[in-house]
């Protein structure tokens, strides 16, 4: 009969038994040792620590609780002689079976089995660990003296200073003021801290188990129902490096080119179709892409708009060269060449599209990242846009660093734009209760000096801006000569269209109570300054009529591509004259052609007046035995319902008057009035 039975035939539990007095003496080894060590010799309780060594006696079975405290103790204390560590390696290799088979060791009734190999690998890592366990502590404690040592040396600092100063970085270690971030591009970051992430990675998440890995891009994520992407021929290259600047432009092959001169009859076509049937050719083609999204969005479908234009950035992408930045601020693509302006126009209209959708964040960053691509002649003249994006993104401390670090050079308070937003972002700063008292009204009080000196400036922007935000003027203020009707009408022309631009735009910015009452108290003061004969208001009376008398090319297209109807009703009659595509708005006059547009000849450009009638009503027209454009959609039926209204006309036409006389077209010998 077993001992459990006769326990449990006896009433008693395990672990009653009587004891004697050394029965609770335990040895505290390693583990390793323990492990190296050969079959335990009995079932007793008191295991014996070999001779020459001595075991740590414990009377309480509980104490064995801590014994890896002890144990660590033991290692950090040094208290293990060497005489001990080879006490336990004798032992370890008397008890090893010379086969190398397993050990066995005996646990009361229970029997072990070890294999060497395990024990000594397990061996190993514990002592890994506790050595590990031992330099964490250490380094700890000397990162903690550290550290100590530092918070008494800063104490010192200030106690003898008795200020603190805790200030802006140096300008060394600041960013460039047109560094763009990668993670501000995409705006599921700023949608996920309006509307957290699962409200807009819900729809998502199920479809990234089945997505196909494409390359990654910063600019666009690419879709599933997109084309297959495979290179349209659209590469990048290099052309020079100086002054710490990097030069590059796209470049077409001749494939592209040739789908390039497709793209170009489809457009003189006037039919969107067209451009649909070189897309099933070449899905990947940029200003095709562009031209078709301009295409759907007047006919209000966003959705499809925003698709394709994500699709055109995400070609161009693909083709950047490997040294191409988009954050470092030192890369440029010069506007004259053809080929970069697609770029261009599709940050542009992704940036558009970013802002209606309601991430202002991250137009801000598109709209930073196309100033950088070539600032100095800034083709796009994102200067009108960059302070609206950045009071709307409520990042009033990147546009007064943007202003204060290139008013010197490129006088940024002759703009309205820049002269009202800046000092509306002092203001707006100063409303801020998280800042020092004497930082806010020191800023108040800044905000105040701009304002005034921007209302000097520009006196005839007041009116517009209080009847756009449906405010009534003070009589005092209304009449005025100063403020009144003639000084919007005696502005120069081009500084009528800048205004008309920032209204347009920005005057939704102050419509706040707050910001109202400012612009009161500040207007009462200025004209304080105007009737105490100020010569500074005389003074800039003389700029406005010297600096604003015609505006530059690249604000005639930014006003076009911006769609601002105050703005573009004030355009020059030398730019609304002119035709102008979307795919390339106002077109520089200095421009790079890398490659020519091969002329189109056709029999019907040599004399035949009313075929080139109705090939300027109908660009699909083709003649008899002309071949069509090639690209061009339409079909064969729909030429020869042109030819037999052509026939037609030349029938009816058969007999012509020539002063109540009827000449017979085919009769007349010396050719007068000859129309085929």
């Amino acid at each position: 009969m077993s001992r459990r039975a006769l326990r449990r035939l006896r009433g008693e539990q395990r672990g009653q038994e009587p004891l004697g007095p050394g029965a609770l003496q335990f040895v505290l080894r390693d583990d390793d040792d323990a492990e190296e060590e050969g079959p335990k010799r009995g079932p007793g309780v008191r295991v014996p620590g070999g001779t020459g060594k001595e075991g740590v006696h414990v009377n309480n079975r509980f104490a064995l609780i801590n014994i890896e405290d002890l144990e660590d103790d033991a290692v950090v204390n040094g208290e293990k002689s060497d005489c001990v560590l080879a006490h336990t390696v004798a032992s370890g290799n008397k008890a090893r079976a010379p086969s190398g088979g397993p050990e066995t060791k005996r646990d009361g009734d229970m029997i072990k089995t070890v294999f060497p190999e395990q024990s000594n690998v397990s061996g190993k890592l514990r002592k890994k660990k506790k050595k590990q366990r031992n330099k964490k502590s250490s380094t700890a404690e000397t990162l903690e003296n550290g550290l100590e040592d530092i918070d008494r040396i800063l104490e010192r600092i200030k106690d003898s200073s008795g200020l603190s100063h805790p200030g802006p970085p140096p300008p060394s270690s600041r960013k460039h003021v047109l560094h763009v971030e990668h993670r501000h591009l995409n705006p599921d970051t700023e949608l996920k801290r309006y509307f957290g992430a699962r409200a807009v990675l819900g729809e998502q998440r199920p479809r990234q188990r089945q997505r196909v890995y494409p390359k990654c891009t910063w600019l666009t994520t690419p879709k599933s129902t997109w084309p297959r992407y495979s290179k349209p021929g659209l590469s990048m290259r290099l052309l020079e490096s100086k002054k710490g600047l990097s030069f590059f432009a796209f470049e077409h092959s001749e494939d592209y080119q040739q789908a390039q001169h497709k793209f170009l009859v489809a457009v003189e076509s006037m039919e969107p179709n067209n451009i649909v049937v070189l897309l099933q050719t070449s899905p990947y083609h940029v200003d095709s892409l562009l031209q078709l999204s301009d295409a759907c969005r007047f006919q209000d479908d966003q959705e499809m708009a925003r698709d394709l234009t994500e699709r055109a950035l995400y070609s161009m992408e693909c083709a950047f060269h490997p040294l191409f930045s988009l954050t470092s601020g030192t890369c440029r693509l010069d506007y004259r060449r053809p080929e970069n302006r697609s770029f261009y126009l599709a940050l542009y209209k992704q940036m558009s599209f970013l802002e209606k959708r309601g991430c202002p964040r991250t137009a801000l960053e598109y709209c930073k990242l196309i100033l950088s691509l070539e600032p100095d002649e800034d083709p796009l003249c994102m200067l009108l846009l960059i302070d609206h994006l950045s009071l709307r993104a409520r990042n009033y401390e990147y546009l007064i660093r943007l202003f204060q670090e290139w008013e010197a050079h490129r006088n940024l308070s002759q703009l309205p734009n820049f002269a009202f937003s800046v000092s509306l972002a002092y203001f707006l700063l100063s409303q801020q209760t998280d800042l020092p008292e004497q930082e806010l009204s020191s800023t108040r009080e800044k905000a105040s000096t701009l304002i005034q000196q921007a209302l000097i400036m520009f006196p005839g922007v007041l009116m517009p801006l209080l009847e756009y935000c449906s405010v009534r003027p003070d009589a005092a203020v209304s009449g005025h000569r100063f403020f009144g009707p003639d000084a919007e009408i005696s502005q120069p022309p081009a500084l009528s269209q800048l205004v008309s631009l920032y209204l347009g735009r920005s005057h939704f910015l102050w419509k706040e109570p707050a910001t109202m009452s400012w612009l009161e108290e500040n207007v009462r003061e200025v004209l304080r300054t105007v009737d105490a004969g100020d010569p500074t208001v005389e003074a800039c009376e003389g700029r406005r009529k010297v600096l604003y008398q015609r505006a530059p090319r690249n604000i005639h297209r930014h006003v076009i591509l911006s769609e601002i109807k105050e703005a573009v009703a004030v355009l020059p009659p030398e730019v609304t004259t002119q035709s102008v595509m979307g795919f390339d708005p106002l077109p520089p006059l200095d421009t790079i052609y890398s490659y020519v547009r091969p002329e189109r000849l056709s029999p019907v450009s040599h004399g035949n007046t009313v075929a080139l009638f109705f090939r300027s009503l109908l660009p699909n027209y083709a003649m008899e035995g002309e071949r069509p454009e090639e690209g061009v959609a339409g079909g064969l039926n729909r030429n020869q319902g042109l030819n037999r209204l052509m026939l037609a006309v030349r029938d009816m036409m058969a007999n012509f008057h020539f002063n109540d006389m009827e000449v017979p077209l085919e009769e007349n010998p010396e050719g007068e009035g000859d129309w085929d």
